[in-house]
């Protein structure tokens, strides 16, 4: 059963699991589990997506019940009037807080501007050699992206050489091998926290948050991070 954090008679939002994709895709023939699917059946009821989440992060997924808010909510996202809140871990230490504003290339070469801000809520160092070290850094991050470009926050931490733990291709590959024989692990580090904007129909303020999945608890718990 998929947990359902929010619904109304217009939106449904659930607390996706890593791993799980929203809809089915040509780049996952071999897959037979959507999101899409899944809620439709649960609930018994037609669902649209309003966004996307990639297959590999958790957290909140937004749906539309009726083809009218699919619209309406679709092109708040469009105008990024959806305020989003991301958690992820990433190799090194960060700064205390920054800004990425660094374009992004679409597939059809169309370059695209593109913004996130971060803001660091932990820091630790544990004893897990990695090249030429005896230990490994790693951060915690709060990110906001200010606009919404497929793989934005994987590919802006990369850039800042900060990569995402568990992303592939964008992260680093060593770091994950390095994670996958050390604790098993290979799940990728990043989860959406929590979306914020105002309802189409109501006008009402609507802020839906979601817990951080297993997974992503247990690399905080081998990483001695207890709060944030």
């Amino acid at each position: 059963m998929l947990e359902i954090l929010f619904e109304d008679d217009d939106l449904i939002a659930i607390n996706k699991p890593h791993g799980l994709l929203v809809h089915k895709s040509s780049i996952a023939a071999d897959t037979s589990e959507f999101a899409l699917q899944l809620l439709r059946d649960q609930i018994g009821k037609k669902v649209y997506p309003a966004h996307r989440l990639d297959r590999k992060t958790a957290g909140v997924l937004l749906f539309s019940l009726n083809k009218e808010m699919d619209s309406a909510i679709q092109t708040a996202f469009s105008q990024n009037l959806i305020k989003k809140e991301y958690l992820a871990v990433l190799r090194g230490h960060t700064e205390p807080e920054g800004t990425i504003d660094y374009p992004l290339k679409k597939e059809n070469g169309t370059i695209q501007e593109a913004l996130t801000h971060y803001k660091t809520l932990a820091q630790t160092e544990i004893d897990l050699p990695f090249g030429k070290f005896q230990t490994s850094r790693y951060s915690l991050v709060l990110a906001e992206p200010q606009t919404g470009r497929m793989h934005q926050l994987r590919r802006h931490f990369a850039h800042i050489f900060h990569p995402i733990i568990g992303d592939r291709p964008h992260g680093c590959n060593k770091q994950n091998k390095l994670w996958k024989d050390t604790f098993e692990h290979d799940t990728m580090l990043l989860h959406a926290k929590k979306i914020q904007f105002k309802h189409p129909i109501n006008q009402q303020d609507i802020i839906i948050e979601a817990n951080i999945q297993p997974e992503f608890q247990r690399a905080l718990d081998l990483l001695n991070i207890n709060s944030f």
